[in-house]
């Protein structure tokens, strides 16, 4: 299973936040990770019609988080921000030809193996990823030592 560049580009920003536990602005955050600045605007966009971001504009503005990180589950978020979740072609009954779909174990193998990977995921937190021993060295390489 690969993930798409939005979930990637979600998931360290929702990292860098959690790690900078105060209001930050998307030119900080695009130079920590040396990601372009208009991809992450549409991923912070999107992050914030979900919930799990909060954005101000203007003078003192700025983007946080909106839940705690212990609150954000990994599952739950990639779900959410992969837009392309079919595996297979027989998985997607619109655009579905296989021939012999209905016959073959194939997708059901595949379904439950996506099942396994999320529920895995699920079983992780937001402060998962930034707490324990390399938090520390995660803030030193995002943040320029604060952490």
């Amino acid at each position: 299973m690969k993930l798409s560049l939005f979930s990637d580009y979600s998931l360290r920003v929702l990292m860098y936040a959690a790690l900078k536990e105060e209001s930050f602005l998307l030119d900080e955050v695009a130079a920590a990770h040396g990601i372009s600045r208009n991809h992450l605007a549409q991923v912070v966009h999107n992050l914030a019609k979900l919930g799990y971001l909060r954005t101000r504009r203007g003078r003192g503005g700025g983007i946080q988080l909106a839940l705690p990180p212990g609150e954000i589950r990994i599952g739950k978020l990639v779900r959410e921000t992969e837009r392309h979740p079919v595996f297979v072609e027989c998985f997607d009954p619109a655009t579905n030809t296989c021939r012999i779909d209905g016959c073959c174990r194939l997708k059901g193998f595949l379904g439950e193996a996506m099942a396994a990977f999320h529920a895995s995921l699920d079983r992780h937190t937001l402060r998962d990823l930034v707490s324990g021993p390399h938090r520390a060295r995660m803030g030193r390489a995002l943040l320029g030592g604060a952490s």
